[in-house]
């Protein structure tokens, strides 16, 4: 469960380091820190966030040493131990798309997020770019909210249709 939060820990920016008595080939090659041991409470020490992704007991004793830090928890497919859940992100083109569950189904966030990104186009980047340019030329021309989705999606239209001309 933990190495499914890599990923994306990694891609944030974060400063991962694994605590857990045995590990994963995935967790292994990810290329972050890794202390092959028990939890301490020491352990948070510095830490603004963490990723709980082990049995209740050992999730529960993080999630109150957290607490008493103030630290995020975020405990994997525990929502009595966390304090902040992470569901399906999708990030593509400068668009990012936020699913969540409150934690109660993070196998349906996950499917979401898959379906989600199935439908998006290819060429998110180009209708964010569009927007973009569109979105400077409102506020120069002072166009009013209400007339601003339309006039983005005659845009967008139109980049399809270039295409097939």
């Amino acid at each position: 469960m933990a190495a499914s939060k890599l990923a994306a820990l990694q891609a944030a920016g974060a400063d991962v380091e694994v605590v857990a008595p045995e590990i994963c080939d995935a967790v292994a090659a990810a290329g972050v820190r890794v202390e092959r041991r028990e939890f301490r409470p020491s352990d948070l020490d510095g830490a603004w966030f963490v990723v709980a992704a082990a049995p209740p007991d050992v999730n529960r004793r993080v999630a109150e040493e957290a607490e008493r830090r103030q630290v995020f928890v975020n405990a994997v497919d525990d929502p009595s131990n966390a304090s902040v859940y992470l569901g399906g992100v999708v990030r593509r083109g400068g668009v990012t798309l936020g699913i969540s569950t409150d934690g109660a189904a993070p196998a349906l966030a996950g499917l979401l997020r898959e379906a989600l990104d199935a439908l998006l186009p290819n060429d998110l980047e180009t209708w964010s770019e569009r927007a973009r340019e569109l979105r400077k030329s409102w506020r120069e021309r002072a166009v009013p909210m209400e007339a601003r989705r339309p006039e983005l999606l005659e845009a967008l239209n139109k980049l399809y249709q270039e295409r097939v001309q």
